[in-house]
């Protein structure tokens, strides 16, 4: 341990004072876990002895105090490195509280992890949802630079500043810069189609018509309610009367049956018991008894995400976005045509090889790169579901097995910036992946006079995780700082199957330089979008209580999930300390009845 701290001096020159002894720390975690301790650590279990199991805060004291039982035990004589340092089981646990305080404020007295939440575009302009936030525990509210724009960013920041105020408390806002932009290009519009159909019970029988609501061609929805809406000829409209039946052939050639079931100011209300697809050459057409039949246009159809459906053995090629390449490239030699789709990031494309892997939205679809071609490759798809997946524009794209050789910092970030140092109390570097991305953000930032702002190292690539320990020491450099567990692109880069494990690593190696962790990406997310949790997402939610934070995301039920997330936290604090179980009295059995 104590070679392997002298080997890193260059790494622990610029430490920051009030960090040094966490570097160095660190620095003896990495050199014990080199070692495959399993054996060892059963021994000394088996005489009670510690196993060094739970190390991490205090390597150097723990490993003195084990050496110094065993020479106790076997009759020799130790002399202890010294009393209980450089960092000691007390002492190390202070140390992490400290700067996790440091980095997000003091924790609530009636539980230690803090919850962060990310703020939707809405809390730009909505006072009474920021309140809301706030009043139901958000310690920290992060905004993803990615999205809305500088005057939005600080409106939310100011809008936060001020119900922290009113509720007595500080609350920081994190902002997130949004780092290299890796996702699908835009896809050419596609043709405007609208979809109704009834409600059928599990036998296929209509339970409640389709319902769509009618309005004059360019006038809006008026009086409309929840129905779809269609744009008609207003003269047509205007004759329109209850129980009137309306034909057309929808965009399958089918021929569908509507009758009118009601009017209201600006249109009519129609009802069809079957499924119809409304494109826009279809022709509405009016037949009443003694009448001649009339007919319409239709138009003001809503918009249809252009999207391609690929399947396993499908060929997509992915281009530089600006480059001129058709949805469907022609096949040769009977080959099925490529799709083709956009990427915004040509500098990234250009660093991909043949034979490395490529997924999709969140890891939706995958596929192998099977050769380059003119400003981007070709791809097989690999890992898609039996019937497909759909690609739309604007989805993540994750290279697991490329190395990536880019700045974390784009222009845009380095803009960004100067809203970020004046609004931010903590920062979020995405795409972190060496120790050079996190100097570059700490001299862009004392650039701004601001060298002291706590930093936030995202992990969320392969290889930010392959360069954890160099990032950590990096950022040591300052007073403050943190990691983010982004679980989602992390599983994407590392594989589902060793998240488990990675994210056990991330934990250890931050508690061992007494960095506070941010668990994020999902949590509750279900409950947040739907107001139901799933079971699954209930369990990782209380392995939140190992970091020091938990992000949730936005969501229509968000104050139902973070009074959710509150009470496990509050739960699961009185048994799980880190890696370490707490032995809290047990009062769900009660005394067992007396013997028969």
């Amino acid at each position: 341990m104590l070679e392997h701290e002298a080997r890193l001096a260059p790494w622990l020159a610029g430490i920051d004072p009030a960090m040094a002894a966490s570097a160095a720390n660190l620095a003896h975690y990495l050199a014990m876990r080199r070692y495959d301790m399993r054996r060892l650590q059963d021994r000394l279990s088996w005489i009670g002895v510690s196993s060094m199991g739970r190390a991490e805060t205090h390597v150097m004291a723990n490993l003195d105090k084990v050496l110094g039982l065993l020479h106790l035990l076997t009759g020799q004589q130790w002399v202890p490195m010294t009393d209980d340092e450089p960092v000691g089981f007390r002492s190390g646990r202070a140390l992490l509280e400290r700067h996790a305080e440091a980095l997000f404020g003091p924790a609530p007295a009636e539980r230690a992890v803090r919850i962060m939440v990310t703020l939707p575009s809405e809390a730009a302009r909505d006072g009474a949802l920021v309140d809301a936030l706030v009043a139901n525990g958000m310690d920290i509210a992060r905004i993803n630079c990615a999205h809305d724009g500088h005057e939005a960013w600080e409106a939310m920041a100011e809008r936060v500043r001020q119900a922290g105020r009113r509720s007595g408390r500080r609350v920081r806002v994190l902002m997130d810069l949004a780092g290299p932009k890796l996702r699908t290009g835009p896809l050419p519009a596609a043709p405007a189609v609208l979809k109704i159909r009834p409600q059928r019970d599990d036998h296929g029988r209509v339970t409640a018509p389709a319902r769509l609501w009618l309005h004059a061609l360019g006038a809006g929805p008026g009086a409309g309610g929840t129905e779809p809406c269609l744009g008609v000829e207003a003269v047509w409209l205007d004759g329109l009367r209850p129980g009137d039946r309306i034909v057309c052939d929808d965009a399958r050639d089918a021929r569908r049956r509507f009758t009118v079931v009601e009017r209201r100011p600006g249109g009519a209300c129609v009802e069809c018991r079957r499924t119809a697809y409304l494109a826009a050459d279809t022709r509405l057409r009016l037949e009443r008894h003694g009448y001649p039949d009339v007919d319409t246009a239709i138009g003001d159809l809503p918009p249809t995400a252009p999207r391609l459906l690929l399947k396993r053995g499908d060929r997509l090629r992915l281009h530089a976005v600006d480059a001129v390449v058709p949805v469907r490239a022609t096949g040769r030699k009977g080959r099925p045509a490529a799709a083709a789709i956009g990427c915004t990031l040509p500098e990234a494309l250009a660093q991909v090889r043949k034979g490395e892997r490529l997924w999709f939205d969140d890891g939706r679809l995958g596929g192998v790169v099977t050769r380059r071609i003119a400003r981007g490759v070709e791809i097989e798809i690999t890992d898609a579901r039996d019937d497909g997946e759909w690609l739309a524009a604007d989805k993540g794209i994750n290279l697991p097995d490329t190395r990536l050789d880019l700045p974390a910092l784009t222009a845009k970030d380095i803009t960004d910036l100067a809203t970020v140092a004046r609004c931010a109390d903590l920062v979020g570097l995405s795409f972190a992946q060496s120790a050079a991305d996190v100097h570059a953000l700490r001299a862009r930032l004392a650039d701004h006079g601001v060298p002291d702002h706590g930093l936030l190292l995202k992990i969320e690539t392969r290889r930010g995780f392959e360069h954890l320990p160099e990032m950590l020491f990096a950022a040591m450099a300052g007073p403050s700082a943190g990691v983010m567990i982004a679980r989602g692109d992390l599983a994407v880069e590392c594989g589902y199957e060793r998240m488990a494990e990675v994210q056990e690593q991330i934990l250890w190696a931050c508690e061992a330089a007494h960095l506070p962790v941010v668990w994020a990406t999902q949590v509750l997310e279900t409950l947040a979008r739907t107001g139901r949790p799933s079971r699954a997402e209930i369990t990782d939610a209380a392995m939140g209580e190992r970091a020091e934070c938990v992000m949730l995301n936005k969501g229509p039920r968000i104050l139902d999930a973070m009074r959710m997330l509150d009470d496990i936290l509050r739960r699961m604090q009185a048994h799980q300390s880190k890696k370490r179980p707490l032995m809290r009295a047990l009062t769900s059995w009660g005394a067992l009845p007396p013997k028969a």
